[in-house]
């Protein structure tokens, strides 16, 4: 974690150097000779995080280097704020120049004294520099690995394997298919899921060693050799032979090591087991020696890491995500380890129950812990609440849980060291928090965590660590967009108690969320959940660089960040106030010159200042949810804006359900030539043209667009290459959108959404081969749509609402190959569906509402075999009859369909029923409630 604060404070070093203002004699010099030795100390950095806790030294000459960095960090960043606050608005004279020299001669003799002071410093901690030439050794990460893997498997065995009989068994059909080829199938997951234990427990299966009599099970870890891999492989396949191993195995090299393996298997149905694996070398130099007979042979692989898993099936098998157990079997376990197998006492169960939400299904976690609690005294119930309460520190003093921290410290230590900031980072949202994926990339990127890469923009770069993370089984996802997109994620919540504590211990950041917080000596990021009273009564030493609130209570009628920190505010990057009960823009944040990412989103702020601009640095500005409507025309002088993002939703009616608002502003939006996202600007003839100059977008949302500026937005759409999502909503349902005249549109568009009349099918929509959805509203098409967008290979997601005039849609056959949801809404005319064979092979939920004049089902929707559900809202009483379980029930079976919803409004209510359950529900709640419930149909977010 020191190299991630190290390897930032050298970009902000090279920086230094690279600035024209003239610094004190003796500066320069100074500053390169503790770049020299910072670099120097790079390479033990590295790999230190994995050695810190068995080496107290190690750790002490860590912390120091950190501090070091983090003076030095402070030293440029105020000597920066200084520059910033005298600068002015000269226009480069030399008087100008001159001027300038004066004003900032004491911010030039304070940055001298610094590198002084820190010069020394890292004169001492060169000095202390520890040898370790057996750091990062094969030994002690095989160690490490072997506390893992062994761990793990005996814990599960303790625990009499609860719940892995269904696991077991989808496995073994999988060993048992008659797949003819060598097929490889992976077991993947986070550490203390059971992989080992389950795939031991196949291997083992009196019926799997009759199928697969030549069989080998190989301990691979994350340092492997590959030379001792191959000589056991040996070894063990002569062993089940019966046959003793050539003496001369223990001199081969590689290659004849192989080619005796593959001799050995050529002519029989074999499985090998390769356990632990943690590179995709492992499956590269293995696969060579597994000869690919015909005989069904099989190959099993367990890893934590999602792209392994994906990269050793790939030519022939099917990858097996081993899940987390199920609540009932979590909770069967639990009570089993902690009371013996009784159960668990009435006066404990809601502690305990609590406990194990915290477990989150991992099994190792729940037999480890579930140990721990067994010696507690049932009869005081404080001490349950006392462990509820502080499970970090549970974790962190229990010998008893040491092993369990050893496997998911694991996978930490593991990461390279670009991610181990990143993955730190989440431990500044609350526990349970449901983590947007957007907000997480742009806060990584004003944190400084993220490196350029060419090619790329940062954003993704910053994407590829989120999806590193995933699959290295890290992060979970919470919920997807309807095209298969991330929408949130979160950490396993024991997973994020190690974290925390790796946080905590590296003073990475303080979480203020009640009264008995031990403050470190300084605080540099800091995270306040549910109230302030915690912060304004400390007397700790803050030198913030970010600050962020979740879920408070308080009011913020007078809000001041000088209120919480008198000293140390003014060098903040990330000021997040997302939900905060705010009401005014607070007037001191135009005064964080060094300020990158604000958030006020959800809150209630009415007006930005102009004085906004004053924040030069700022790359994210978001205003989501909150009240504001116009942008002061200064703006646009923000030349570092990335994100600009200003609307809301309301609920109006239930016809429009989703009513955008976005915001004006009388500037020349053209000038901020970095903008990536800007959403919702109000249309003007102006606005249309300048939007031209802004190449870099990749997301543009248009409200209140009039037919005439129709031609502008189109030639300036033709100019935005990068463009990957477009929104446009005319001034009102009547007014026609006119871009038809797009010859050259955005060749990486992904999501199209139209609001407005439209007198012709845009012809160049059935060209963009990228698009992945398409929503449309109001168009009134007097010609079939479906025809223009059938062909598109990767469409997921299509909505209609209010988009046709005529009484019949055919989906023909081969048409939508991709697409997962269909939405319709509002299709007055509409009066039959037919779907031929082929068509639409993989949609998922179909989702039909307020299509009057329809009146039976879709004809053909038994060849929709992929179909999950079909959800229909305040459709006409002869369908509605036709669905209810006493009348459609069987016919509906019939047709393959596993889950049919109906409802309509009825009396200020909805009358849902649910066929799979065969039992009708009458829902009476009041309007607010009715319409919230359907917040997950998609048709409402066009």
């Amino acid at each position: 974690m020191a190299d991630s604060s190290v390897s930032f404070l050298l970009d902000k070093l090279n920086a230094l150097l690279q600035e024209e203002v003239n610094l004190q004699r003796g500066v320069r010099e100074d500053v390169q000779y503790i770049k020299y030795e910072l670099e120097r100390h790079k390479a033990i950095l590295r790999v230190a995080d994995a050695m810190e806790d068995r080496d107290p030294e190690l750790k002490a000459w860590v912390k120091g280097v950190r501090c070091v960095a983090h003076d030095m960090e402070d030293a440029i960043d105020e000597f920066n704020l200084r520059l910033v606050d005298q600068h002015g608005q000269g226009n480069g004279s030399s008087l100008h120049r001159f001027t300038f020299g004066l004003k900032t001669m004491k911010a030039r003799r304070r940055i001298a004294l610094d590198m002084q002071s820190i010069k020394s410093k890292v004169n001492v901690i060169s000095q202390g520099r520890p040898e370790l030439p057996g750091i990062g050794s094969r030994s002690s990460q095989r160690l490490s690995s072997s506390l893992d893997s062994q761990g793990d498997a005996l814990l599960l065995e303790e625990a009499d394997l609860v719940g892995i009989d269904k696991p077991k068994r989808q496995l073994c059909d999988l060993l048992f298919n008659e797949e003819p080829g060598r097929a490889v199938i992976p077991i993947y997951g986070m550490g203390g899921l059971g992989k080992t234990t389950l795939a031991k427990q196949v291997y083992d299966d009196p019926k799997v060693k009759k199928r697969f009599r030549i069989h080998a099970w190989i301990n691979v870890s994350q340092s492997f050799k590959l030379q001792e891999l191959l000589k056991d492989l040996v070894q063990q396949l002569h062993n089940v032979i019966g046959k003793p191993a050539p003496e001369a195995v223990g001199q081969m090299k590689r290659e004849e090591l192989k080619e005796l393996i593959k001799n050995l298997l050529q002519s029989s149905r074999y499985l090998i087991v390769l356990d632990d694996v943690w590179h995709v070398k492992v499956w590269d130099s293995v696969k060579l020696a597994l000869p690919s007979s015909s005989r069904g042979s099989r190959v099993m692989i367990t890893t934590r890491k999602k792209d392994i898993a994906l990269y050793s099936c790939a030519e022939l098998g099917k990858d097996f995500d081993h899940e987390f157990l199920p609540e009932e079997e979590a909770w069967y376990l639990f009570c089993k380890k902690t009371f013996q197998g009784n159960s668990c006492p009435p006066h404990l169960e809601e502690v305990c129950r609590k406990i194990l939400k915290m477990c989150g299904g991992l099994p190792l976690a729940i037999v480890a812990i579930g140990g721990a609690l067994a010696t507690r005294q049932r009869a005081n119930i404080e001490e349950w609440q006392m462990v509820c309460r502080s499970f970090g520190s549970e974790i962190e003093g229990n010998d008893k849980l040491e092993d369990m921290k050893k496997v998911l410290s694991l996978s930490f230590n593991e990461l390279p060291y670009y991610l181990k900031s990143c993955l730190l980072y989440l431990s500044i949202f609350p526990e349970f928090h449901a983590i947007e994926h957007m907000r997480l990339i742009r806060l990584w990127i004003a944190e400084g965590f993220v490196n350029g890469e060419d090619g790329k923009t940062r954003e993704e770069v910053a994407d590829s660590y989120l999806k590193e993370l995933l699959d290295r089984s890290l992060l979970q996802v919470v919920a997807k967009t309807s095209d298969g997109r991330m929408k949130t994620c979160r950490m396993h919540d024991l997973l994020r108690e190690i974290v925390n504590l790796k946080a905590k211990d590296q003073n990475f950041a303080t979480i203020a969320k009640d009264q008995e917080i031990i403050w470190p000596d300084k605080v540099r990021r800091l995270s306040i959940i549910n109230t302030l009273d915690n912060v304004r009564q400390n007397r700790a030493s803050f030198q913030l660089r970010s600050l962020l609130m979740f879920d408070l209570s308080d009011p913020l009628e007078h809000f001041s960040i000088r209120g919480l920190c008198s000293t140390g505010y003014k060098l903040i990057r990330v000021l997040d106030l997302q939900d905060a009960p705010l009401e005014v823009f607070p007037a001191e944040i135009v005064n964080l010159y060094l300020l990158k990412y604000l958030s006020l989103k959800n809150t209630k702020v009415k007006s930005i200042p102009g004085t906004i601009k004053k924040l030069q640095q700022l790359e994210t500005l978001d205003l989501k949810q909150s009240l504001v409507t116009v942008l002061p025309v200064e703006i646009v002088e923000l030349q570092q804006l990335r994100h600009l993002l200003v609307y809301r939703y309301e609920i109006e009616s239930y016809a429009y359900f989703h009513s955008r608002h976005g915001f004006k502003v009388a500037a020349p939006i053209g000038l901020m030539r970095s903008l990536q996202k800007l959403c919702f600007i109000e249309a003007d003839q102006a606005l249309m043209v300048e939007l031209g100059k802004l190449t870099q977008l990749r997301r543009l949302g248009i409200r209140k667009m009039r037919q005439q500026d129709g031609a502008a937005l189109s030639l300036s759409i033709e100019k935005m290459i990068n463009l990957r999502s477009l929104s446009i909503t005319a001034i009102e349902k009547h007014e026609i959108i006119d871009i038809h005249n797009i010859f050259r549109p955005p060749p990486y568009l992904h999501q199209l959404y139209l609001s407005g009349r439209l007198d012709i099918f845009p012809h160049w929509i059935s060209s963009m081969k990228n698009l992945v959805r398409v929503f449309l509203k109001w168009s009134r098409l007097t010609e079939d749509p479906l025809v223009h967008l059938q062909d598109l290979p990767n469409l997921r997601h299509l909505e209609f609402l209010q988009v046709y005039v005529g009484e019949t849609l055919n989906f023909k056959a081969k048409g939508f190959p991709s697409l997962k949801v269909l939405g319709l809404d509002d299709l007055d005319e509409l009066k039959s569906m037919t779907v031929e064979e082929g068509a639409m092979p993989g949609l998922k939920r179909l989702i039909i509402q307020r299509c009057g004049s329809l009146k039976q089902l879709p004809f053909g929707i038994e060849h929709l075999t992929k179909l999950k559900s079909i959800e229909f809202f305040d459709m006409p009483e002869e369908l509605i009859t036709r669905l209810h379980p006493k009348g459609g029930q069987d016919y509906l079976r019939a047709k393959n369909v596993p889950a049919v919803y109906s409802s309509y409004w009825r009396d200020g209510g909805w009358d849902v029923y649910s066929l799979e359950t065969l039992e009708e529900r009458e829902t009476d709640f009041n309007r607010s409630t009715a319409v919230r419930s359907l917040e997950n149909c998609p048709l409402w977010k066009v």
